[in-house]
Protein backbone atom coordinates (compact mmCIF):
# COMPACT_ATOMS: atom_id res chain seq x y z
CA UNK A 1 0.00 0.00 0.00
CA UNK A 2 1.09 3.48 -0.87
CA UNK A 3 2.03 5.77 1.88
CA UNK A 4 0.76 9.38 1.70
CA UNK A 5 4.11 10.53 2.28
CA UNK A 6 5.06 8.40 -1.07
CA UNK A 7 2.05 9.51 -2.49
CA UNK A 8 2.62 13.44 -2.30
CA UNK A 9 6.05 12.19 -3.85
CA UNK A 10 4.99 11.15 -6.90
CA UNK A 11 2.50 13.42 -7.28
CA UNK A 12 4.82 15.97 -7.43
CA UNK A 13 7.44 14.32 -9.73
CA UNK A 14 4.62 13.94 -12.29
CA UNK A 15 3.76 17.85 -12.20
CA UNK A 16 7.57 18.65 -12.46
CA UNK A 17 8.01 16.16 -15.28
CA UNK A 18 4.58 17.55 -17.07
CA UNK A 19 6.08 21.42 -16.37
CA UNK A 20 10.06 20.76 -17.34
CA UNK A 21 8.77 19.94 -20.30
CA UNK A 22 6.43 22.70 -20.87
CA UNK A 23 8.31 25.08 -19.79
CA UNK A 24 12.00 24.11 -19.14
CA UNK A 25 14.29 24.15 -15.82
CA UNK A 26 14.33 28.33 -15.88
CA UNK A 27 10.93 29.24 -16.32
CA UNK A 28 9.95 26.68 -14.42
CA UNK A 29 9.35 27.85 -10.63
CA UNK A 30 9.01 26.10 -7.36
CA UNK A 31 5.98 28.19 -6.17
CA UNK A 32 4.38 27.63 -9.54
CA UNK A 33 5.64 23.53 -9.24
CA UNK A 34 4.00 23.61 -5.71
CA UNK A 35 0.89 25.14 -7.14
CA UNK A 36 0.23 22.84 -9.85
CA UNK A 37 0.97 19.44 -7.74
CA UNK A 38 -1.86 20.84 -4.89
CA UNK A 39 1.29 20.85 -1.99
CA UNK A 40 3.07 23.35 -0.34
CA UNK A 41 6.54 24.30 -0.85
CA UNK A 42 7.53 22.85 2.06
CA UNK A 43 6.65 19.34 0.78
CA UNK A 44 9.06 20.01 -2.16
CA UNK A 45 11.60 20.43 0.04
CA UNK A 46 11.12 17.45 2.42
CA UNK A 47 11.17 15.28 -0.45
CA UNK A 48 13.89 16.76 -3.05
CA UNK A 49 15.51 19.56 -0.74
CA UNK A 50 15.79 21.99 -3.80
CA UNK A 51 14.28 22.67 -7.09
CA UNK A 52 17.76 20.93 -8.35
CA UNK A 53 17.23 17.71 -6.82
CA UNK A 54 13.75 17.61 -7.59
CA UNK A 55 15.60 18.58 -11.56
CA UNK A 56 17.78 15.54 -10.85
CA UNK A 57 15.60 13.05 -10.50
CA UNK A 58 13.06 13.94 -13.27
CA UNK A 59 16.55 13.70 -15.66
CA UNK A 60 17.15 10.75 -13.66
CA UNK A 61 13.70 9.00 -14.75
CA UNK A 62 14.11 10.60 -18.67
CA UNK A 63 17.90 8.81 -18.39
CA UNK A 64 16.51 5.76 -17.03
CA UNK A 65 13.26 5.56 -19.40
CA UNK A 66 15.10 5.73 -22.67
CA UNK A 67 18.12 3.28 -21.87
CA UNK A 68 17.08 0.72 -18.59
CA UNK A 69 15.23 -1.22 -21.29
CA UNK A 70 18.45 -2.07 -23.72
CA UNK A 71 20.76 -2.95 -20.37
CA UNK A 72 18.12 -4.68 -19.14
CA UNK A 73 18.69 -6.75 -21.95
CA UNK A 74 22.42 -6.41 -22.50
CA UNK A 75 23.29 -9.81 -22.03
CA UNK A 76 20.47 -11.38 -23.97
CA UNK A 77 22.13 -8.63 -26.84
CA UNK A 78 25.36 -9.64 -26.84
CA UNK A 79 24.98 -13.32 -27.18
CA UNK A 80 23.18 -11.95 -30.48
CA UNK A 81 25.52 -12.12 -33.99
CA UNK A 82 26.77 -8.88 -34.22
CA UNK A 83 24.76 -7.93 -37.06
CA UNK A 84 21.48 -8.40 -35.07
CA UNK A 85 22.93 -6.98 -32.38
CA UNK A 86 23.43 -3.63 -34.14
CA UNK A 87 19.98 -3.87 -35.61
CA UNK A 88 18.25 -4.92 -32.37
CA UNK A 89 20.18 -1.45 -30.82
CA UNK A 90 19.36 0.83 -33.16
CA UNK A 91 15.59 -0.47 -33.38
CA UNK A 92 15.64 0.07 -29.00
CA UNK A 93 17.00 3.74 -29.34
CA UNK A 94 14.29 4.34 -31.95
CA UNK A 95 11.29 2.86 -29.72
CA UNK A 96 10.32 6.23 -28.08
CA UNK A 97 9.30 7.37 -31.83
CA UNK A 98 6.21 5.37 -30.98
CA UNK A 99 5.82 5.81 -27.47
CA UNK A 100 3.86 8.59 -25.87
CA UNK A 101 2.59 9.95 -22.43
CA UNK A 102 6.20 10.03 -20.05
CA UNK A 103 8.59 9.40 -22.57
CA UNK A 104 7.35 12.39 -24.83
CA UNK A 105 8.04 14.66 -21.93
CA UNK A 106 11.27 13.29 -21.28
CA UNK A 107 12.61 13.88 -24.70
CA UNK A 108 11.02 17.37 -24.40
CA UNK A 109 12.97 18.32 -21.12
CA UNK A 110 15.95 16.38 -23.17
CA UNK A 111 15.56 18.98 -26.30
CA UNK A 112 15.46 21.70 -23.55
CA UNK A 113 18.86 20.84 -22.13
CA UNK A 114 20.10 20.75 -25.60
CA UNK A 115 19.10 24.60 -25.90
CA UNK A 116 19.82 25.35 -22.66
CA UNK A 117 22.43 22.81 -20.79
CA UNK A 118 21.94 23.02 -17.23
CA UNK A 119 24.51 22.08 -14.99
CA UNK A 120 22.35 19.62 -12.85
CA UNK A 121 21.74 17.39 -15.99
CA UNK A 122 25.57 18.11 -17.24
CA UNK A 123 26.72 16.75 -14.03
CA UNK A 124 24.17 13.92 -13.93
CA UNK A 125 25.12 12.60 -17.55
CA UNK A 126 28.68 12.17 -16.17
CA UNK A 127 27.36 9.94 -13.56
CA UNK A 128 24.65 8.19 -15.41
CA UNK A 129 25.78 7.81 -19.03
CA UNK A 130 28.71 5.69 -18.16
CA UNK A 131 26.97 1.86 -18.33
CA UNK A 132 25.17 3.19 -21.46
CA UNK A 133 27.99 4.04 -23.28
CA UNK A 134 29.89 1.19 -22.19
CA UNK A 135 27.51 -1.02 -23.72
CA UNK A 136 27.36 0.97 -27.08
CA UNK A 137 31.19 0.78 -27.28
CA UNK A 138 31.39 -3.27 -26.29
CA UNK A 139 29.11 -3.38 -29.54
CA UNK A 140 31.15 -1.09 -31.92
CA UNK A 141 34.32 -3.03 -30.39
CA UNK A 142 32.62 -6.48 -31.95
CA UNK A 143 33.15 -4.27 -35.62
CA UNK A 144 36.80 -3.03 -34.76
CA UNK A 145 38.44 -5.36 -32.57
CA UNK A 146 41.23 -3.47 -33.22
CA UNK A 147 40.21 0.03 -32.50
CA UNK A 148 41.47 1.96 -29.87
CA UNK A 149 39.04 3.47 -27.17
CA UNK A 150 38.69 6.81 -28.54
CA UNK A 151 37.94 5.23 -31.95
CA UNK A 152 35.69 3.60 -30.09
CA UNK A 153 33.85 5.93 -28.35
CA UNK A 154 33.70 8.15 -30.99
CA UNK A 155 31.50 5.27 -33.07
CA UNK A 156 29.28 4.81 -30.59
CA UNK A 157 28.47 8.31 -30.32
CA UNK A 158 28.06 8.33 -34.13
CA UNK A 159 25.45 5.44 -33.93
CA UNK A 160 23.14 6.80 -30.94
CA UNK A 161 23.52 9.96 -32.89
CA UNK A 162 21.99 8.61 -36.34
CA UNK A 163 18.45 7.87 -33.92
CA UNK A 164 18.75 10.77 -31.62
CA UNK A 165 17.98 13.10 -34.69
CA UNK A 166 14.52 11.38 -35.15
CA UNK A 167 14.15 10.90 -31.69
CA UNK A 168 14.63 14.71 -30.77
CA UNK A 169 12.75 16.02 -33.68
CA UNK A 170 10.06 13.69 -33.80
CA UNK A 171 6.95 16.21 -33.85
CA UNK A 172 8.47 18.49 -36.75
CA UNK A 173 9.55 15.36 -38.62
CA UNK A 174 5.90 14.59 -38.37
CA UNK A 175 4.34 17.73 -40.09
CA UNK A 176 4.62 18.80 -43.52
CA UNK A 177 7.14 18.97 -45.52
CA UNK A 178 8.35 16.12 -44.20
CA UNK A 179 5.54 13.77 -42.79
CA UNK A 180 7.18 11.10 -41.54
CA UNK A 181 5.23 8.59 -40.33
CA UNK A 182 5.33 7.67 -36.99
CA UNK A 183 3.71 3.98 -36.17
CA UNK A 184 5.35 0.68 -35.47
CA UNK A 185 6.02 -0.34 -39.23
CA UNK A 186 7.67 3.17 -39.96
CA UNK A 187 9.83 2.70 -36.86
CA UNK A 188 10.75 -0.67 -37.98
CA UNK A 189 11.74 0.35 -41.81
CA UNK A 190 14.29 3.19 -40.17
CA UNK A 191 15.35 0.53 -37.69
CA UNK A 192 16.24 -1.51 -40.58
CA UNK A 193 17.64 1.34 -43.07
CA UNK A 194 20.06 2.83 -40.27
CA UNK A 195 21.66 -0.41 -39.64
CA UNK A 196 21.78 -1.23 -42.86
CA UNK A 197 24.10 2.09 -43.01
CA UNK A 198 25.77 1.78 -39.89
CA UNK A 199 26.93 -1.48 -41.15
CA UNK A 200 27.54 -0.27 -44.07
CA UNK A 201 29.95 2.23 -42.71
CA UNK A 202 31.83 -0.39 -40.19
CA UNK A 203 32.78 -2.42 -43.46
CA UNK A 204 34.23 0.25 -44.70
CA UNK A 205 35.88 1.06 -42.23
CA UNK A 206 37.82 -2.36 -41.37
CA UNK A 207 38.18 -1.97 -45.05
CA UNK A 208 40.37 0.79 -44.43
CA UNK A 209 41.69 0.04 -41.07
CA UNK A 210 41.17 1.54 -37.46
CA UNK A 211 43.90 3.63 -35.77
CA UNK A 212 45.70 0.68 -32.95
Amino acid sequence: MTRPSEFTRERILKTAVRLFAERGYEATSVRTLATKAHVNQAAINYHFKTKDGLYREVLRAAIHALTEHQLSHAQETQAMPRERALGEFVRQQLRPLSARDDVTRYIHILNWEAVRPTGVYRKLVSEEAAPFLGFAVDLMRRFMPDADQSTLVMAAIWLVGQCTVFIRHREQLAMPPVSLALDEPAVDRLSALISGWALAGLAQANVHGSPS
